[in-house]
């Protein structure tokens, strides 16, 4: 059995969270260049189907197999489907929003899931996370109401982002105790991959914009194939930061996640969150700061879960 003590290297984990952090806001950029070029689901496609590629190889390297539990395969399936939704529903909003907006937006997500732990886990949540997850949301609404003026219900597609994020962590903390996260990971894209085919004859026939097929140019397949690696490459940075430091200690670096996300749509689009969205960007990260404090204090012995902090792309 492995001695955790000798994973200890926070510093380690803290340089790997933070490539994940820089890593997972490009990828998002580029998918927001792909929505003009090419349907969604093409680009959700090659997301799961690089994910399968780099995963398989890496868990076979590991000596980790890619077996899933008989009982487990509808949850893996479940975590599966949210997880495809999800990703769906972020490169949707990529085509609307600035991509600032639409990551500050689905980091409502971790106050959905303190309320989801409260009412359907029955986890101990006190008033002082309660009153975070309003300021929070106060925060979201913050962030959404320029958007919404613009873009119309739109503006609502990284709070389905987060819904659907939230539910699916939801399923992982049921398997997490049974699966390994990379084997999980390349299983997932192997299932997805597997899905987004009949979806494709479904939207060919049906003349689904989202779920047609394309052509594209080779920059746009090297863009699309940027886009799986980053996304791949920043899941198993997060994985692997979570082996070397304590969740407690990287919970709050993921949101770094935003400012980066800010200053790249700065560099590649020009954007930049008005006044009345930094004020909310700003509400939502000092209140979801203000709850993982809470949670290390109430739990300062929580043990690693890859998936916890799993990234909303």
């Amino acid at each position: 059995m492995t001695d955790h003590r000798t994973l200890d290297r926070p510093l380690l984990g803290i340089a790997l969270m933070l490539g994940f952090c820089l890593l997972i806001p490009l990828g998002d950029a580029i998918a927001k260049l792909l929505a003009s070029r090419v349907p969604v689901g093409q680009i959700v496609f090659v997301r799961f189907a690089t994910q399968a590629l780099i995963l398989i190889p890496v868990s076979w390297a590991l000596g980790q197999s890619l077996r899933i539990p008989r009982r487990l395969l509808p949850a893996v399936l479940l975590r599966t489907v949210l997880q495809m939704a999800g990703i769906t529903a972020m490169f949707n909003a990529l085509r609307y929003l600035p991509l600032a907006d639409a990551v500050a937006i689905a980091f409502v997500m971790p106050f959905i899931m303190l309320l989801l732990g409260k009412y359907v886990l029955g986890e101990a949540v006190g008033i002082h996370r309660l009153g975070a997850c309003v300021i929070g949301f106060v925060g979201t609404l913050l962030v959404i109401q320029p958007s919404f003026a613009v873009v119309g219900l739109n503006a609502l597609w990284p709070l389905a982002v987060a819904f659907i994020f939230a539910f699916f962590m939801l399923v992982t903390r049921k398997i997490a105790k049974d699966t390994q996260p990379i084997p999980l990971q390349a299983v997932s894209g192997l299932l997805a991959t597997g899905l987004m085919l009949p979806l494709f004859w479904l939207g060919n026939s049906a003349g689904i914009e989202g779920l047609s097929l394309a052509l594209p140019h080779r920059d746009t397949w090297l863009l699309l194939a940027a886009a799986g690696v980053l996304g791949t490459v920043a899941h198993l940075m997060m994985t692997w930061s979570l082996r070397y430091a304590p969740a407690s200690t990287l919970a709050s670096m993921q949101y770094l996640e935003i400012p980066i996300a800010t200053v790249v749509g700065w560099l590649i689009f020009s954007e930049l969150p008005n006044l009345l969205a930094s004020l909310g960007i700003c509400l939502t990260v000092a209140a979801g700061l203000y709850a993982i404090l809470r949670e290390q204090r109430a739990s300062k012995a929580a043990p690693p879960d890859a998936d916890r902090a799993a990234p909303i792309a």
